[in-house]
Formats: structure tokens, C-alpha cells, sequence
């Protein structure tokens, strides 16, 4: 232990460089454990949503509008527990959410397996991942009604 201390007081550059890699390390790590808590591909969201699972679309009303998931609703993040009680009927039955990036799915996924939802999942990488694998998306016209790009 003496030689570790000793090594850090003549290579304090080296040290520090060493501390902030494991740092960024543990963070990545973190954030892609948090990402995949009951997460799935676009493609396997994609099956669900042909079997009738209800998908989720957890971001603000303005993004939901410029670009969703075909029938999508709209539940944004903070609204999720107390609309939880309309989402009812859909407790036993598949639910995916998303989000941008697939952070605020996970979380969104949390909350409603604690609300009593027993089939919940994340769209891993959230709407970006959709966009990725190249996958329609639905706008809302000012009328209210969705329309696909």
C-alpha cells in the first residue's frame, strides 16, 4: 500500500487519468444497465405491436406530434402514474414504452411493473432506435389525426 501512495505522489497525471477512466467506465456501464431493464429490439417491438400490445410514447406532447410510433399514446413521463388508472385494462397484457434514447422508457417500464403491470417493456435505444432501423413513423396533423412518413 506504501508503494501504491508512493507511486501516486511522483505520477499524479497518470493517477488521476487512471481514476477518471474507471469513471467513465462505471458511467457507461451504468447508463446501458439502466437502458436495458426489460428492454427489446425495434424488430421484437415490432412483433408485440402486431400481437396488440399497446406501445407508449413517454415524451412531451410537441415531440409526440412532430413523430411517433404508429398508434402510440401519448403518456408523457410525469403523467405516467396518474393516468396509470385508464391504462388499466392493459395490466395483464403486453405494454411497450419508449422514449428519445431508451432511459426514460426504462424508467417509465418501472414505474408501470410497480403500478401491477405484469408484461412491460423498453424499446431499447427508445425512438432513436426506430429511426435507426429505419421505421415508419406517424405524425399528427393539426387535426389531431396521424398520418405516415
Amino acid at each position: 500500500m506504501q508503494r501504491l501512495f508512493e507511486f501516486i505522489g511522483h505520477h499524479p497525471y497518470l493517477a488521476t487519468g487512471a481514476v477518471l477512466a474507471a469513471a467513465v467506465v462505471a458511467f457507461y456501464e451504468i447508463r446501458e444497465r439502466v437502458q436495458a431493464f426489460a428492454a427489446l429490439s425495434a424488430m421484437q417491438a415490432v412483433r408485440l405491436m402486431n400481437q396488440g400490445a399497446l406501445v407508449i410514447d413517454l415524451r412531451g406532447k410537441e415531440l409526440y406530434d412532430a413523430g411517433h410510433i404508429g398508434d402510440a399514446r401519448n403518456v408523457p413521463m410525469a403523467e405516467l402514474a396518474s393516468q396509470a388508472e385508464s391504462l388499466k385494462k392493459w395490466r395483464d397484457k403486453n405494454v411497450i414504452t419508449y422514449c428519445d434514447s431508451g432511459t426514460s422508457g426504462a424508467g417509465g417500464a418501472r414505474t408501470l411493473m410497480k403500478l401491477g403491470f405484469t408484461k412491460v417493456f423498453n424499446l431499447h435505444g427508445g425512438l432513436n432506435a426506430w429511426v435507426k432501423d429505419n421505421l415508419p413513423l406517424a405524425k399528427t396533423s393539426p387535426g389531431g389525426k396521424g398520418s405516415s412518413k
